[in-house]
């Protein structure tokens, strides 16, 4: 299999020409602009379609009519131009349309600064824009998962009718790792749903995000809101390391996890039984996995952020046990060594009752 040297953010880009992505339409802003250049480079030399749109609002809303004509489709941005596109993306779910929004997130509220950050969870997962609806959200870990994770939210978005998100990070998006490049793949699913009129049907179909009555609204809402339950029991999605025995367990995503799992090993080696669960899809969360390790006491999140994936993961703990929460918000990035010490804290502390 072919190995290269990449940035996160070229990973993705790769990875979505090899996913059969021939459209991209985005606006540029740092930290994520490799990924824009990638596609603007090699969209072309894949008979593919690169539009630099005049805002993030005008490029989310390219997506709507491509991805009615059933072809992969992509935008990208950083958190300020995430937030622009929410109205589009909610209507995307309304009308159930698979198109790949990836978010390099930048420190913030407002315009931010470009350093790494994980503030933008509640926006991704909680679905930042209006009515009921969920995107797949997935939180690569490395560079080669800015790879597969794009390839997979292509695969789901298809399989279920909906709008995928890649949440990633400055680091990730800036840093260079080897990567086992993906297998292109052939798109040979039938999509009966595409707008418009096709030889095997003798209708013109329509692709609508409003439905022209209150019962249909409702409809759609139940119908979405079962999509949605069976993309929970199916698609969760998460790393445990070390927690056979874990006493303690530490709950991160991103690069945030790659250095708790350093603090995790320092810990064990000091004798502390200290485990990581890594959630790698953010919606659905990996609520079960909590449920297979009865034996720990407590748990600390931690995020780049001022708290807030920690909510879910109290969710899933129902109560039994106390989660605690350690953030660096702005986009500073905890070490090693403080996750290292506010864990001991805890456990030395009495805090695991």
């Amino acid at each position: 299999m072919e190995k290269t040297m990449m940035k996160g953010n070229e990973a993705i880009g790769e990875a979505a020409l090899r996913a059969g992505c021939r459209y991209y339409f985005g606006y540029p802003i740092t930290p994520q602009n490799e990924l824009l250049e990638h596609m603007a480079n090699n969209l072309p030399k894949h008979d593919g379609v690169f539009l630099q749109s005049e805002s993030e609002l005008a490029g989310a809303s390219m997506l709507y009519g491509v991805a009615a004509t059933g072809k992969r489709v992509m935008t990208s941005s950083s958190s300020p131009g995430i937030s622009l596109m929410q109205e589009t993306i909610s209507y995307l779910a309304s009308a159930e349309l698979p198109a790949l929004i990836v978010n390099i997130t930048r420190g913030g509220p407002g315009l931010g600064r470009i350093t790494p950050a994980q503030s933008d969870y509640f926006q991704a997962v909680k679905g930042g824009g209006h009515g009921d609806y969920n995107l797949i959200v997935f939180a690569p870990a490395s560079v080669q998962e800015m790879m597969d994770l794009t390839m997979l939210a292509f695969e789901l978005g298809d399989k279920y009718r909906t709008p995928t998100m890649i949440l990633g990070d400055g680091i990730i998006g800036q840093m260079m790792e080897s990567v086992t490049l993906a297998e292109p793949v052939e798109i040979k699913q039938k999509k009966p749903w595409t707008v418009g009129r096709r030889k095997d049907r003798d209708y013109r179909n329509l692709v609508i995000s409003a439905p022209f009555t209150n019962e249909e609204m409702v409809e759609l809402n139940v119908r979405l809101q079962e999509k949605y339950r069976e993309i929970e029991a199916n698609e969760q999605r998460v790393e445990c390391y070390r927690m056979d025995d874990a006493e303690f367990a530490i709950v991160a995503f991103g690069i945030v996890s790659r250095l708790s799992l350093a603090a995790v090993d320092s810990m064990r080696n000091k004798g502390y039984r200290v485990g990581l669960i890594r959630p790698i899809t953010l919606w659905p969360f990996p609520e079960k996995a909590f449920a297979s390790y009865p034996q720990v006491k407590g748990y600390l999140t931690v995020e780049m952020n001022e708290g807030q994936m920690v909510e879910d993961v109290r969710l899933a703990v129902n109560g039994a046990v106390p989660v605690h929460f350690y953030g660096r918000g702005g986009g500073f990035t905890p070490a090693p060594k403080q996750i290292e010490e506010k864990v001991a804290g805890i456990m030395e502390g009495g805090d695991l009752a």
